[in-house]
């Protein structure tokens, strides 16, 4: 294999593919990527055998040919490299080992043969449709954050996303939670949706999509099964296998009777919490609302440290009420929303607490009160 292409070809797709590969493997291979040269220019592929991403680059290839080298450590080179240079690579006659040239910079790094790369079998998708990349990339961002990271409940490690019918129109939903609060996103659901499996993408696959939806310009290709789901993003082709499980009726949890209703500044209401919440204990984060006509007093008490209240102005006219929250928790939920102002739909110091965005009615938050 001979190849030439530009640095910033190369650095950004492997950095679209590198980040796959753990830091640390039992099987070396799965530290590699691979790379195959042909008519198409070069491929480079990357997988942890739960996620596969692909991405094929422009480059001149001089003679084809596929090799596996390891990923982080040539991304780390070619980052290095200088702007503007052309990067040259060139497997030896025997294949144990390929050259990284650019300008006076050479280096050699160690292969293992391509026959031992294992591929992510995708099987046969059922579902097919395309999806606008900020819409995807709102389905995600709104949700994700509330990923449960508790390895023992795995069905809570990912988003749940499903088709649902709501007053005669098919929507495409997203939901997360951990048990504490629950995010749900959705979105008039795109052709091709109907009948689709709810499934679970993991944690890991969300956070790789994230980063690949960027472009605003972009439209999504999506294909799933009951056990995988491939997006296909410009020049680069991400494959994932499934959560396999069940995710549990949270239609359950969120309320419907709260009819106390308290709308603050979101922006106020974020940086005061933010404050206060300086002089809680990392464990305890725990944050308490003091509601009364016009007025939300936000009050921590940390007994190895302190103390601190702050005043916010607020639209509030039912009884006044106490109510707990971790600080972290309201952070997150404040930073999702796009209006100026949050509503809390409120029912008691027990109870769930529902927080509605007022510039999108497409989603929703319940956060689970906290004893303070």
């Amino acid at each position: 294999m001979r190849v030439i292409l530009e640095r910033s070809n190369l650095l950004k797709s492997l950095n679209h593919v590198h980040r796959v590969v753990e830091r640390r493997n039992t099987i070396p291979i799965l530290s590699n990527v691979l790379l195959d040269a042909g008519a198409q220019g070069l491929q480079m592929k990357a997988t942890d055998l739960d996620l596969e991403v692909t991405e094929a680059t422009p480059a001149q290839v001089e003679r084809a040919g596929s090799t596996t080298v390891p990923a982080h450590l040539l991304y780390d080179i070619v980052r290095k490299l200088p702007d503007g240079a052309e990067v040259m690579l060139k497997t030896d006659d025997d294949g144990n080992a390929m050259t990284v040239a650019a300008g006076r910079s050479s280096f050699r790094l160690q292969c293992l043969p391509q026959s031992d790369f294992p591929q992510l079998t995708s099987g046969t998708f059922t579902h097919t449709f395309r999806i606008e990349a900020p819409a995807l990339r709102k389905l995600i961002d709104r949700t994700q954050f509330a990923i449960s990271t508790e390895e023992t409940r795995y069905y809570l490690n990912g988003i749940y996303l499903h088709a649902i019918e709501q007053a005669g129109k098919l929507k495409l939903r997203s939901v997360a939670t951990d048990g504490h609060r629950l995010a749900r996103a959705e979105m008039h659901a795109p052709a091709g949706v109907e009948g689709m499996p709810g499934i679970i993408i993991p944690r890991k696959t969300v956070s790789e999509l994230q980063k690949l939806v960027d472009d605003p310009e972009l439209t999504v290709g999506v294909e799933l099964s009951d056990t995988k789901i491939r997006f296909t993003i410009g020049s680069v082709v991400l494959t994932s296998k499934l959560i396999d499980g069940t995710f549990p009726d949270y239609q359950r949890v969120i309320p419907t009777g709260n009819d106390r209703r308290l709308v603050v500044d979101r922006e106020t209401f974020a940086r005061a919490v933010d404050r206060v919440s300086t002089v809680s204990s990392e464990r305890g984060r725990a944050v308490k609302l003091s509601i009364g006509d016009a007025l939300l007093t936000l009050a921590v008490n940390n007994p190895d440290s302190g103390s601190a209240t702050e005043e916010v102005p607020a639209d509030y006219s039912s009884d006044p009420m106490e109510i707990g929250f971790n600080a972290k928790y309201l952070l997150d939920v404040a930073a999702q929303l796009g209006g100026g102002e949050a509503r809390f739909m409120l029912a008691d110091a027990g109870s769930p607490t529902l927080i509605q965005d007022t510039a999108d009615e497409d989603t929703l938050y319940v956060l689970m009160p906290m004893r303070v």
